[in-house]
């Protein structure tokens, strides 16, 4: 836990949804105060100072200078990440950046490099791997309790409007994005399975932009052979109208659990368990419909334990290495999908 006489300094990258929501979960943290922010819309960084404190920055460099700054939590379109991640590091302050980690593994690698070589913490956004009944899900599959994992199914049939993409310069975009549906809504997901499963052996995939007209895709659907010879079936879009909760089916010897959004809705395990599912409460964000986080609990537990890998120099939750692994499978489904079209 944080010590009651020390209080960190944070500062947040970032003017847009996202950024309020980190700076949302860190006002609800005791010890933790922000002191800056930084983004290249004006307007929007003050409006956020003037809700939440700290002084507004539009320049990487002045933010990064700012007096007693220790820790940046970064919200900037995903391609940005890394440099402004290294940029932080160089300075010697730590790393906590929304998901995905950066749009290319190849980034991913020279932030991590650069964050053990200044020895700061990175860690990455995954706030599906501390809610209770997917944390639980996971307790379940190293216990053994579904036996040997058989398959998995995983779907994100969420909706988007098309001025989502079109009112925004990066969305949707190879170069700030890095994808669509998969590396910007799926990715969670992505982190999930392999998170809960273990890394692919194999992957078969087609994308596309089936509905909306930008570069990158709105429907995805992938085949997954994981390493412990279970497979898997992913589909992500963002063309699903109205937009469905997430659901992943994950089925064992032993029976099957199913996830919806993120909660244990049923159970088919052949030896039931009394405690499952942990609660009935979902985090209650509309994530298949909107972009916006209405329920902070899952950020404000990634935060929160990332600053206790600061003070404990322990390991946060999801730091560089795991938060790169599903970068890695995302541009592996790039490629088979590329591949396929091309025979």
């Amino acid at each position: 836990m944080l010590s009651a006489d020390k209080t960190i300094h944070i500062g947040l990258i970032g003017g847009g949804n996202i950024t309020s929501t980190h700076a949302r979960a860190v006002a609800a943290i005791p010890g933790l105060k922000i002191v800056a922010f930084c983004g290249s819309n004006q307007q929007k960084v003050e409006q956020l100072c003037s809700q939440f404190g700290g002084t507004a920055h539009t320049n990487l460099n002045s933010f990064l200078s700012h007096p007693s700054l220790e820790t940046i939590i970064i919200g900037s379109p995903s391609g940005l990440h890394a440099e402004q991640g290294i940029a932080a590091a160089q300075r010697g302050l730590h790393v906590l950046v929304e998901k995905p980690i950066d749009i290319s593994t190849s980034r991913a690698d020279a932030l991590i490099s650069e964050c053990n070589r200044a020895g700061v913490k990175l860690g990455v956004i995954f706030q599906d791997r501390l809610k209770p009944n997917i944390y639980r899900l996971k307790q379940l599959i190293v216990e053994g309790k579904l036996g040997k994992l058989l398959l998995a199914d995983a779907r994100v049939k969420w909706y988007r409007p098309p001025e989502y993409y079109s009112g925004s310069r990066w969305r949707g975009t190879w170069n700030l994005d890095g994808g669509g549906a998969l590396m910007n809504q799926g990715v969670h997901t992505v982190d999930l399975l392999l998170w809960l499963l273990g890394d692919v052996a194999s992957v078969e995939a087609r994308t596309g932009a089936l509905l909306h007209s930008i570069q990158t895709e709105d429907t995805a659907i992938a085949l997954l052979e994981f390493s412990s010879g279970a497979f898997g079936v992913l589909q992500a879009t963002t063309a699903a109208f109205p937009g469905y909760a997430r659901r992943v089916e994950i089925t064992g010897t032993e029976g099957t659990v199913i996830l919806k959004g993120d909660l244990l809705i049923t159970t088919g395990l052949r030896n039931a368990q009394d405690d499952l599912p942990v609660n009935q409460s979902s985090d209650g964000n509309a994530s298949s419909t909107s972009p916006v986080v209405d329920d902070i609990r899952g950020h404000q537990r990634v935060i929160g334990d990332f600053i206790e890998a600061i003070m404990n120099d322990g390991t946060p939750a999801c730091d560089g290495p795991e938060g790169r692994r599903s970068v890695a499978l995302i541009e592996r489904i790039y490629a088979a999908s590329e591949k396929a079209r091309s025979r």
